[in-house]
């Protein structure tokens, strides 16, 4: 995350539209790609990273300069995703068939693409296993390199109890995993196995 200048940071708290877009241009990718990855379709996350920084203008003048401003924005969105997912707990959303939109690499070759799709969706699969919270904190803590007390903030938890969630939530993945490794290993072996020769 970028390095928030303290001079925008002090005129978007007072009111200063101009130093408020400064601060959500240094910050609308990390916004959006948690929204996405909370989320797993693009446009949500898009909507989701748009009604972040709306909170974020007009709670301003509430931020406490002491806090991180980049944790305190991610926290916003967090929370924001894990009310969008509660709401939707019914209909479930599958990240196979919602690409991850980072920036490509510039010369990928075709077997590298093919490779690193196959392992964002692996990835965007095990995440859906997780509650809202454990998959809030388990990006923060991977992909944002927050600390247990960062994610303690941003989700309003203690810190003992985002260490617990945390170790529930990486178990969770490796036995899903696992799982997965073995409902992939026992398809192939029926493939084989019903292949003349």
């Amino acid at each position: 995350m970028p390095e928030v200048d303290l001079d925008s940071l002090i005129l978007a708290q007072q009111g200063d539209t101009q130093a408020f877009t400064e601060l959500v241009e240094a910050h609308q990718v990390a916004v959006y790609n948690l929204c996405l990855r909370m989320l797993g379709d693009p446009y949500e996350a898009e909507d989701a990273a748009q009604e972040t920084f709306l909170r974020a203008y007009k709670a301003m003048k509430t931020y406490d300069s002491k806090r991180s401003f980049s944790t305190w924005l991610l926290s916003i969105a967090a929370h924001y995703c894990i009310d969008q997912l509660r709401r939707n707990r019914l209909s479930v959303t599958h990240f196979e068939e919602n690409p991850y939109l980072d920036v490509p690499d510039p010369k990928p070759t075709p077997e590298g693409l093919i490779a690193d799709s196959e392992q964002q969706k692996r990835v965007r699969s095990l995440l859906n296993v997780l509650s809202e919270t454990d998959r809030a904190a388990m990006i923060m803590f991977y992909w944002y390199d927050f600390s247990y007390e960062e994610i303690a903030r941003a989700l309003n938890l203690s810190i003992s109890a985002v260490k617990s969630r945390m170790h529930r939530a990486r178990l969770e993945l490796a036995k899903t995993w696992n799982d997965q490794k073995q409902t992939i290993t026992g398809l192939e072996r029926q493939s084989y196995g019903s292949q003349a020769f």
